[in-house]
């Protein structure tokens, strides 16, 4: 009949290995948040506004053959007039399981990781400098794609400007 299905080796074995990224463990490595100015940064949010820089990078290190810790680095700084308001560094992490070919294997820990994890560092960020005195930060979403391509651009540039060749 037309409607049975057969199952190819490739399929039978994809089955078996489950889904391509499996989240086997999420946990905040570090967190530090330091008010040095406190108290009297407080009184001086009431005359300037407060300036928050951020920065986000992602780290992946292998932990077995196909396990990987997946690491979201936030650092976040505020200031408010010339006083540092806070200092906030958030290192959040995750293991996961990847059933995915060695050629996607990176874009999936640099762009797909991160963004599974990225919900939960948010929380925490707001969370954070909420309950330091300040108005919560809330991150809008990262473009995971876009830093990926970034460290792309820059290891090739790193590669040609060390005379090395990093096209195939």
């Amino acid at each position: 009949m037309a409607d049975e299905q057969t199952t190819t080796p490739e399929a039978a074995a994809a089955a078996e290995q489950g889904s391509p990224i499996t989240v086997n463990a999420q946990y905040t490595k570090d967190l530090s948040f330091e008010v040095p100015s406190a108290p009297q940064v407080f009184s001086e949010m009431q005359k300037n506004q407060p300036d928050i820089n951020i920065n986000i990078e992602v780290n992946a290190r292998p932990l077995g053959e196909k396990t990987f810790e997946v690491e979201l680095s936030i650092k976040a700084s505020c200031t408010v007039g010339e006083m540092t308001g806070f200092i906030l560094e958030l290192l959040y992490a995750g293991v996961f399981t990847l059933n995915v070919p060695d050629e996607h294997r990176q874009a999936i820990l640099l762009i797909e990781c991160p963004r599974l994890l990225f919900p939960y560092a948010r929380n925490i960020l707001s969370d954070a400098t909420r309950d330091g005195g300040f108005p919560p930060v809330m991150l809008g979403q990262v473009d995971f794609v876009a830093m990926y391509q970034n460290q792309l651009k820059t290891a090739q540039a790193n590669a040609d400007a060390n005379g090395g060749n990093a096209t195939a």
